[in-house]
């Protein structure tokens, strides 16, 4: 061997670290789409193992939303991929359409394992728009417990507190003492671990008051409990609707409260973190039926969503042909001077603006219980003057800038009139039509745009077209 080939170096090779993952938020806390892409582009190859590393730290929470990003033909091989971190706090977050559609591909007694896990309340939601024979599978692969527990819940109305509340409320006779109630915490393995407060009961098991965790904690063990609690107390009929319950919530700053039933006994109770999901789904819900979107969920099914619009645009074409009737009347005039068909759009469409702001006061003060049979003849009224000013102040400038850019200071007259009025009667309409719709028991939310907008459009036309026959500056 020569000294050359002795004292060359041997070339060793480098091993190239692995690129890191995305990370998995972006600056806004939302799940970074770069690490969403990694997930998928893993499973697509095949490579389980990597994408079950890159969820396993997730949040539940987080989980749900991968899910829900993600498009809807990936989601069931991300599913089998990650089986094992499918729990359900992952189901409970989920998106109920997303959810749906993957339950649809596990078997029954799966879907009973995951519902096993779950709160009531939770495990309700997501088995009790299954198909009857499904629901009757899934139930039969329950534990008795769970499944008697579930079964009296779907005995309730939907949307009501006996589907909301949970079964296992933590309650104690008033004769016990605070160390009694201490002791009893904490021998009983089968409590339910997310409490707030303790209620007291009498012998027929009615709630007689209610203590606070914290003053348990803080109060000598002797006391006695009829003597700590608290007898006024917030009770929910078992019921009552969702969105009262949280009404009930929010006006009286409640934590927990305790579900009754026609009787008066204790059955159940509702905490705040429910509520919240509640509020949430009641808002966005009235937002979406007044625009006719139907749910409005980016995750339904495009045949569903189409049926929910498609109705509603149905009946704003048959009421546009109200406007459009009242146009026709008026062709002659609108032939003779062309800025009345300039302008007439102007007048429909500020009117419906004013309308619709009105309106979506009107549908939250009454979902919110504000506005009242005691207060409607007071909140009509302040509709009345507030589309007064607002009317005079559009009214005043588009009568000056159409008194200008046309030179005819008498159109401007006749616009800015048509204006008043039409903004007036807007504001009438859109309070007096949630109002009337509440009366009639029917949802304000649902129709009320309709209306509203049917009335705007036709009284516009027809203020604007005819002050302009009668101040003669066209003949009919």
């Amino acid at each position: 061997m020569s000294d050359s080939e002795i004292d060359t170096p041997i070339a060793q090779t480098v091993p190239t670290p692995p690129t890191p993952p995305p990370e998995r938020h972006d600056e806004d806390d939302r799940m970074n789409p770069d690490f969403v892409r990694e997930v998928i582009d893993r499973v697509e190859a095949g490579d389980n193992e990597g994408a079950r590393a890159l969820v396993e730290p997730l949040h539940a929470a987080d989980i749900a939303d991968l899910f829900e990003l993600i498009d809807r033909d990936d989601r069931r091989a991300l599913a089998a991929a990650v089986a094992d971190l499918l729990d359900g706090d992952v189901f409970a977050e989920m998106n109920d359409w997303v959810r749906d559609e993957l339950i649809d591909a596990l078997e029954p007694h799966q879907v009973a394992e995951i519902a096993g896990e779950l709160d009531t309340d939770d495990a309700v939601a997501m088995i009790e728009d299954m198909e009857a024979d499904e629901q009757a599978a899934v139930l039969s692969a329950m534990e008795p417990d769970d499944r008697a527990a579930i079964e009296e819940a779907l005995t309730f109305p939907e949307e009501s507190a006996g589907r909301l509340m949970r079964r296992d409320p933590i309650a104690v006779p008033e004769h016990w003492t605070v160390g009694q109630v201490i002791d009893f915490l904490r021998a009983e393995d089968e409590l339910t671990t997310d409490f707030w407060e303790v209620f007291v009961v009498d012998p027929q098991h009615h709630p007689v008051g209610s203590v606070a965790l914290s003053w348990i904690l803080r109060t000598p063990r002797n006391f006695a409990m009829a003597d700590l609690m608290q007898r006024e107390q917030t009770l929910i009929p078992v019921d009552m609707d969702q969105e009262e319950v949280a009404l009930r919530f929010q006006k009286y700053a409640l934590i927990s409260a305790a579900v009754v039933d026609p009787a008066g006994r204790l059955v159940g109770m509702i905490t705040v973190d429910d509520i919240v999901h509640i509020i949430q789904e009641e808002a966005g819900e009235d937002v979406l039926l007044l625009s006719g979107a139907g749910e409005g969920d980016i995750n339904e099914p495009l045949r569903d969503s189409y049926k929910a619009r498609v109705r509603w645009l149905a009946a704003n074409l048959l009421t546009a042909l109200v406007g459009s009737s009242i146009i026709a009347l008026f062709g002659a005039a609108i032939e003779q001077m062309v800025a009345l068909a300039v302008l007439m759009p102007i007048v429909a469409s500020i009117g419906g603006n004013a309308g619709t702001q009105t309106m979506a006061v009107a549908v939250r003060a009454l979902a919110m219980n504000q506005l009242t049979r005691s207060n409607s003849l007071r909140t009509i009224w302040r509709e009345i003057r507030l589309a007064l000013l607002n009317g005079a102040t559009i009214a005043i400038l588009i009568g000056i800038g159409a008194g200008l850019v046309f030179g005819n200071p008498a159109l401007g007259g006749v616009i800015a009139v048509a204006m008043l009025i039409n903004i007036v009667i807007a504001g009438l309409a859109g309070v007096l039509v949630p109002l009337l719709l509440d009366r009639l028991n029917q949802d304000p939310a649902v129709a009320s745009s309709v209306f509203v907008t049917t009335i705007t459009d036709s009284m516009g036309f027809l203020a604007f077209l005819g002050l302009a026959v009668a101040a003669g500056l066209v003949s009919h």
